[in-house]
C-alpha cells in the first residue's frame, strides 16, 4: 500500500482515540512512526514533538511534521487533514449529545468523565514518553525535577525548557 494511503488511514484511526488531543496517545504514535512503520527514527520523533511543543499552535504538529518527513507539503496536509476530520465529526456529535442533556447531573458526569479520561491518557503518555527518551541518569534526574517544580511552584515552563536546553548544551543530558 502507498505510503500516504497508509499514512492517511493509520492517522484516521489514531484519531478516533486521541482523546485528549494527540499528546495523549503519544507513545502510540511513536510505536506507529518509528517502530512499525519506520517513518522516522526516534530522535527525530523526539525533535519534531519537540519543535511541535515549543511552537504556537494545535497540539498535533507532530503529526503534520511527520506527513511533511514522509512526503513534504502533501504529506503534511495528508496527516494534518487525516488527524482532523474523525475527531470533528466524533465531536459534533459528542456535543449535541451533551446539550441535549436535560438532567444537569447527568451533564457534569458525562463531562467530567471525559475530562479525568482525557487527564489519565495524558499523564499515562507522559510517563510512557519520558521511559524511552530518557537516556542516563541526568535525564531521569531532570524529568523529576521538572515535575516537582511544576508541581510545587508557579515558574513559567518556559523556564525549565530553558534550564534542559542549557544542560542539553553543555552535555549533560
Amino acid at each position: 500500500m502507498p505510503t500516504l494511503i497508509t499514512l492517511f488511514l493509520k492517522f484516521s484511526a489514531f484519531s478516533l482515540i486521541a482523546f485528549g488531543g494527540v499528546n495523549a496517545l503519544l507513545p502510540v504514535l511513536l510505536e506507529l512512526a518509528v517502530y512499525q512503520e519506520h517513518w522516522l527514527d526516534l530522535q527525530t520523533f523526539s525533535d519534531y514533538f519537540a519543535i511541535a511543543q515549543a511552537a504556537p499552535g494545535p497540539n498535533f504538529m507532530t503529526v503534520t511534521l511527520i506527513g511533511w518527513h514522509i512526503s513534504g507539503i502533501l504529506g503534511a496536509f495528508m496527516a494534518t487533514f487525516a488527524i482532523i476530520w474523525p475527531a470533528g465529526i466524533l465531536v459534533f456529535f459528542l456535543q449535541r449529545f451533551i446539550l441535549k442533556i436535560q438532567d444537569p447531573m447527568r451533564k457534569k458526569t458525562v463531562q467530567y468523565a471525559a475530562a479525568t479520561l482525557a487527564i489519565g491518557l495524558v499523564l499515562s503518555s507522559a510517563i510512557e514518553i519520558s521511559l524511552q527518551i530518557n537516556h542516563g541518569t541526568m535525564a531521569f534526574l531532570l524529568s523529576g525535577i521538572t515535575i516537582a517544580i511544576v508541581l510545587l511552584t508557579r515558574w513559567h515552563p518556559l523556564y525549565l525548557i530553558g534550564l534542559g536546553a542549557l544542560l542539553g548544551a553543555c552535555g549533560l543530558i
